[in-house]
């Protein structure tokens, strides 16, 4: 594409449009093989619909893609750029909605799907280990799996090196990650969803509609953050106004709030 920048498959809501989107089943299966490591014979993305009316509208929160794998597994598959210190609580909630959701049509227990939950990171969650986590519940007797119905991933792109094109999920990460050409270039010749990914990521990026909502979901997450960062600020404030008046000392108020010295003269 001449003089005109790519778009990022780590914005969520250009991850959705091209993993989420009819047609591009095969994509998303790939991805998804690569990830939980089973085979997939059939897959069904669940729909939403109003996408982009609801964007336009600023209400859209969470960005994901749901789906069903072989009839009896339900995904839940979220991008997400920004540490908003809630990940595994949040996928948590969307597990246990999806799994709720389930029994409701099912109406006994043992028929329930399977239910997976998914994130994909720009940042590390846990300090030490791999760049792809799977976590379920085990017995602390002897660390047996509880049950396989609940399992959450957290792949951190971050961690993820140019030197790391071995697996199929090493090469996905190198091309959603945008990690290194070499990676790109390699995963492209030696896997033909993700070839096909990049196509139709370059037929994404020359649809100036969908630029346009991509940088606004790019804002809205601006905003977000900088809200939160305000909120957080004024409650350093106040505490400190409270340490203040109680007569502790201007170092402990410093170590405590993080507040500069220069901004505590302020108050």
């Amino acid at each position: 594409m001449e003089n005109m920048e790519k778009l990022k498959l780590t914005n969520d809501f250009v991850f959705k449009k091209l993993f989420g989107k009819q047609g591009n089943e095969d994509i998303l299966k790939d991805l998804l093989i690569s990830i939980l490591e089973i085979p997939i014979k059939k897959i069904v993305v669940i729909k939403d619909a109003h996408l982009e009316r609801e964007l336009e509208e600023n209400k859209l929160g969470v960005l994901d893609i749901k789906a069903t794998l072989n009839n009896n597994i339900t995904v839940d598959v979220e991008m997400q750029v920004r540490d908003q210190h809630n990940m595994i609580d949040r996928s948590l909630f969307y597990w246990a909605n999806l799994y709720s959701n389930g029994l409701y049509k099912k109406q006994d227990y043992t028929e329930n799907n399977r239910t997976i939950t998914i994130n994909i990171l720009m940042y590390n969650i846990f300090k030490e280990g791999p760049y792809h986590e799977r976590c379920m519940i085990r017995r602390d007797y002897n660390g047996e799996i509880l049950t396989e119905d609940l399992e959450m991933h957290f792949i951190q792109i971050k961690k993820c090196k140019k030197e790391d094109q071995k697996t199929k999920l090493d090469k996905w990460m190198q091309f959603i990650g945008n990690i290194s050409e070499e990676g790109i270039k390699n995963a492209m010749e030696e896997n033909k969803e993700i070839k096909k990914a990049e196509e139709e990521l370059e037929y994404l990026s020359g649809d100036e509609e969908v630029r346009r909502l991509a940088e606004l979901r790019e804002r809205k997450i601006r905003d977000d953050i900088t809200n939160l960062n305000g909120a957080k600020k004024e409650e350093k404030i106040n505490i400190a106004k409270k340490m203040m008046s109680e007569g502790i000392e201007i170092q402990m108020i410093i170590k405590i709030t993080e507040l500069s010295r220069e901004e505590l003269e302020k108050l």
